[in-house]
């Protein structure tokens, strides 16, 4: 028997014994009036059987409870009544937690697979907090009696908690309020209502007695917080509300935010104010991209209708202009724009000494400051694996290149992710021979394999040598340059090079800024370990951008930073936890490719069901007028409903195209808003419309579209 016909029968059943009770009245017989009418009676049967009237209250309470029937309040005061307070309450306690826990484990058979499935991206930050604090939660809540207990059944059915947790913290919940309804059952008199066992003040009482469980919590909290402190003196005062490390996206933001609130803040850099973004990261790569693209367009310059174009490139030249444009944003990110919005800039190095304590060391010597709150934003760095004779070889990174004074002839890119292939596909445009190593079977594994295939197609029209599937193992230096020797499927697979770029992504800078010392938690991926509301395991101390994960992207710095730098100012009194429902991102190849929010393949893996609504871009007129019509609009949805859960869009400024479903998707519009809104003709935004009404067009009405075909054929006459 399949799961799903289990299910069918099992909800049947259900249903018919609910249906059962209420068809048959067996209401009647769990009345406080039947009770004080027939307990002579029942006394009589339980003083000659005990045992098995205790066992038939015990059986009845669990079907009762199970089934979720009005009349388990009745039922428990039977138990004082006819038991008295000792058995009574052993027996209600056993068949309420046994009642509920069938509840539970029926509810979660029935539901929640299916509700994990649909919605679980949602309930994702719910079921962390269930996993790591959903005893404390289900005690508050059976604590308090003015929770109906059939809907915490259902409810908590539906979460990751364990089943014998479940069961033993419902036992543990529901005891004070059973003694209470036991006890009142005993003295059944003096009960003229349900109402009357449980007065306000009792109520509140077990409001209190809910509270206790979540007071402990935060009891425990603080003195887990107390002891990390313990061993450090906190200052009386403080020289600064807030004091930032690291003066790139991050650092920079967090303290224009403490500034613009009038809080006194100190940033220290000790290397360049703009921190990789602008000196060795998006900037400068953005400049050699472009001019790269120039290259290449006058290398196609026969699709445009001009039968050639000659290119007279100058590395040094390319290399200069590069630098102009850092030079030229790089008044942004200055020393002095910041100090005149009244930041304390300081160019030195810094060192935690405590909680609350930088020593900053620069020329002048080395001091000690004070902030209440301190921000990590220390970035990162090219991460370049222990391969045999890397160390060896005319190694560079997304760091380093910048000051190359020659273009490499020949250069192997290690690693296919994003920084691999902008730069790779790059130097191939400016001239260079270039071989992309990925170790996967493809590049860009996190983006969808559509994309994936779009951008390999291109760099091999480009000449580009894309070896996926091949690890390199070890290099071997010859001459100027070097050799990589790579396993592709157990054979060694060799490639020559001037210069290895190594691509593989970034590790967080952790040390020396005194955190192992301090004891400030490093996570397993190398990251600066932090909560939801990015606080370290000093509550004091936060972090944000590259350090903190889990994007390392400019823009999600940028938004950290916010939540760190208004937490660290506002604390304890109230905090925000960073919010990561929306990232949207890009790789800055040719075709580009960008995204937000679920792609099909993260679908699958979470077995999400999702709608996917595809529009090629060699439909779209300002693409082809442009000679850029190749690529696509993926939008992936809820079933049977507009809302977004994610777009891939890969093509022509795809980067830019990707806003408008960012916003819809942050303010929960759906592709209906998207299909109703003007967009300017001709222009590459029109492809998101258009894919709107793709989607729109799938799901078009034939029956009413037959009668309206129809109605006008009778209007014809």
């Amino acid at each position: 028997m399949s799961k799903t016909t289990t299910r069918i029968l099992l909800l049947a059943g259900l249903v018919a014994a609910v249906g059962a009770f209420f068809w048959f009245d067996l209401g009647q017989y769990f009345s406080l009036a039947e009770l004080r009418e027939r307990r002579d009676e029942l006394l009589t049967y339980i003083d000659r059987n005990f045992l098995v009237a205790l066992a038939i209250f015990i059986g009845t309470y669990i079907v009762m409870a199970a089934l979720s029937l009005p009349g388990a309040a009745i039922l428990t005061l039977a138990g004082g009544a006819l038991f008295g307070l000792l058995a009574g309450t052993v027996a209600v306690s056993i068949a309420s937690t046994i009642g509920a826990t069938l509840v539970f484990l029926a509810a979660r058979f029935l539901f929640r697979e299916s509700v994990q499935k649909r919605f679980g991206k949602r309930l994702k930050r719910i079921n962390e907090g269930v996993e790591r604090d959903g005893a404390f939660y289900l005690l508050a809540l059976r604590l308090v009696p003015i929770f109906p207990f059939w809907v915490i059944n259902l409810v908590m059915a539906l979460t990751p908690i364990r089943t014998w947790t479940y069961a033993w913290v419902s036992l543990v919940g529901m005891f004070p309020a059973t003694v209470v309804y036991v006890n009142a059952g005993t003295q059944l008199a003096q009960v003229d209502s349900i109402g009357d066992v449980l007065s306000p003040g009792l109520i509140g009482a077990f409001v209190l007695l809910g509270l206790l469980p979540l007071i402990t919590r935060w009891i425990l909290r603080f003195l887990k917080h107390r002891k990390v402190y313990a061993g450090h003196d906190r200052p009386k005062s403080f020289d600064y509300n807030l004091v930032v490390i690291g003066a790139g996206s991050a650092g920079l933001v967090s303290s224009l935010i403490g500034s613009t609130v009038k809080a006194k803040v100190a940033l220290i850099e000790k290397h360049r104010m703009g921190g990789d973004c602008l000196n060795t990261g998006c900037v400068p790569s953005k400049a050699l991209l472009r001019t790269a693209r120039l290259v290449q367009e006058a290398q196609d310059s026969e699709r445009y209708g001009i039968r050639s174009m000659s290119v007279d490139l100058d590395w040094k030249q390319v290399m200069e202009r590069v630098h102009s444009v850092i030079a030229k944003i790089e008044p942004h990110d200055s020393p002095e724009r910041y100090r005149g919005m009244g930041v304390d800039v300081m160019l030195a190095e810094a060192r935690l000494v405590s909680p609350w304590a930088v020593e900053v060391t620069d020329d002048d010597g080395t001091r000690t400051i004070t902030g209440r709150s301190i921000v990590l934003a220390t970035g990162a760095e090219p991460l370049v694996p222990p391969i045999d004779g890397l160390d060896s070889v005319p190694m560079i990174t997304s760091d380093t290149l910048w000051s190359l004074d020659e273009q490499p002839r020949r250069l192997v890119v290690l690693g296919g992710g994003p920084i691999g292939c902008e730069l790779g596909q790059a130097f191939a445009r400016l001239g260079s021979e270039v071989t992309i190593v990925e170790m996967g079977e493809r590049l860009l594994q996190k983006e969808d394999v559509e994309a994936s295939e779009a951008l390999t197609r291109r760099l091999e029209r480009e000449g580009v040598t894309v070896a996926t599937g091949h690890r390199a193992v070890r290099f071997e230096a010859v001459g100027d340059g070097g050799i990589a020797i790579c396993d592709r499927d157990g054979e060694e697979v060799r490639f020559e090079f001037d210069r290895v770029l190594v691509a593989l992504g970034r590790k967080a800078r952790t040390r020396g800024f005194g955190l192992e010392e301090l004891g400030v938690r490093i996570d397993d991926d190398g990251t600066i370990g932090t909560d939801d509301f990015l606080r370290t395991n000093f509550p004091n101390i936060h972090v944000c951008g590259d350090a903190a994960g889990p994007y390392q992207f400019t823009h999600v710095a940028s938004h950290q930073a916010w939540f760190a730098a208004v937490n660290g100012l506002i604390a304890p009194f109230w905090s925000f936890r960073a919010d990561y429902r929306v990232i949207p991102w890009a790789t800055f190849t040719e075709p580009e490719v960008a995204r937000v929010g679920l792609n099909e393949q993260d679908a699958a893996e979470q077995e999400i069901d999702v709608e996917i609504t595809t529009y090629g871009l060699d439909d779209l007129d300002r693409a082809i007028a442009e000679s850029a019509d190749h690529g696509f609009v993926k939008v992936l949805t809820e079933p049977g409903k507009d809302r977004i859960l994610g777009a891939t869009i890969v093509g022509a400024h795809a980067s830019e195209l990707l806003a408008e479903f960012v916003l819809a998707m942050k303010h929960g519009l759906g592709l209906e808003k998207i299909l109703g809104t003007i967009h300017v003709y001709p222009t590459l935004n029109e492809a998101n419309k258009f894919a709107a009404g793709e989607w729109k067009k799938a799901r078009k009405p034939e029956r009413l579209l037959k009668l309206a075909e129809r109605f006008f054929a009778w209007r014809r006459g």
